[in-house]
């Protein structure tokens, strides 16, 4: 059976591609731009943005087992610059996608984001209702609804704050923050905004974990520990043995970036680890070690 893998060149979708590869599964990795993606996979390069209809096309020819969609325009400033591309990737391709799986009876997984909710209350649930704010949150809970009402047999996992160590992923907060440390540079970060961090290598093995499973709906496919991102650069000081102070506090309005950012945003991981299992969302100390196994020196 083949599963097909979109975004397959991202943090997430690159650790799907390559952990379905490495479990046998023929893999169909759907990327922008040159093959980044690791194992023995077959790399399709595809622009969705400027093209979804192929995603469209190869899923009617290819008539996969199952589709994971993890393609989308994540940065959020970007996106209110440029807010057509943003809706062809979060929207439309997700579009696409469900309608093309439900007509070749495939299954498809999609990636949401906690970005979907306002940030006014924390700790969300599944069942909690979404209040998206900004370009980038108002496409991605869009897309959420496309897979939900055009597919048939379809599971969303939203994902937060996702981070990797892994030699060529992109910089995140947490990359930035871990080699500021190690040089002993002071790094700035928000006292104000909680979240849930989330290794990238955690988030695809939670995703594939409800791809596998069949059960459909919303899961909150994300790091078990609600913590701000002072805490967060703080606890990675600890496992350095660096200095604490280094993390410098500023607030989310001090830096008056273009795009809204919801301010407590953590998600609530009961539903996935009842469904794989207490230990697989992981705590943050458990994630920071495999972070820094990711990224020796």
């Amino acid at each position: 059976m083949t599963i097909v893998v979109a975004g397959a060149n991202g943090l997430v979708g690159s650790r799907i591609a390559a952990r379905l590869s490495g479990a046998g599964e023929r893999v169909v990795a759907l990327g922008r731009g040159p093959r980044r993606v690791e194992g023995a996979v077959e790399y399709v390069e595809v622009d969705l943005i400027r093209a979804p209809e192929k995603l469209s096309e190869l899923i009617g020819r290819m008539r996969p087992a199952g589709v994971i969609n993890a393609a989308a325009m994540t940065d959020v400033d970007a996106c209110e610059q440029a807010p057509r591309d943003a809706w062809a990737l979060n929207v439309r391709a997700v579009e696409v996608a469900a309608s093309a799986c439900a007509e070749a009876g495939a299954r498809l997984t999609t990636l949401s984001t906690d970005y979907v909710f306002d940030g006014a209350k924390g700790s969300y649930s599944e069942d909690d209702s979404p209040n998206p704010h900004g370009i980038y949150a108002r496409t991605k809970r869009a897309g959420e609804e496309a897979a939900l009402i055009l597919g048939d047999d379809v599971a969303v996992c939203r994902v937060a704050l996702i981070y990797s160590g892994r030699t060529g992923a992109k910089s995140t907060f947490p990359l930035t923050v871990l080699e500021s440390l190690r040089a002993g540079k002071p790094v700035k970060a928000f006292s104000d905004q909680i979240g849930s961090p989330t290794l990238a290598d955690n988030a695809a093995e939670m995703v594939i974990g409800v791809h596998r499973s069949g059960a459909k709906g919303v899961f909150h496919c994300a790091g078990a520990t609600e913590i701000s991102r002072v805490e967060f650069g703080r606890a990675l000081a600890r496992k350095l043995a660096a200095d604490e102070a280094l993390i410098v506090p500023v607030r989310l309005a001090e830096l008056r970036l273009p795009a809204p950012r919801p301010l407590k945003c953590g998600l609530r991981v009961d539903k996935v680890r009842g469904l794989l299992g207490p230990s697989v969302p992981l705590e943050l100390e458990a994630a920071l070690d495999r972070f820094l196994a990711e990224r020796p020196r």
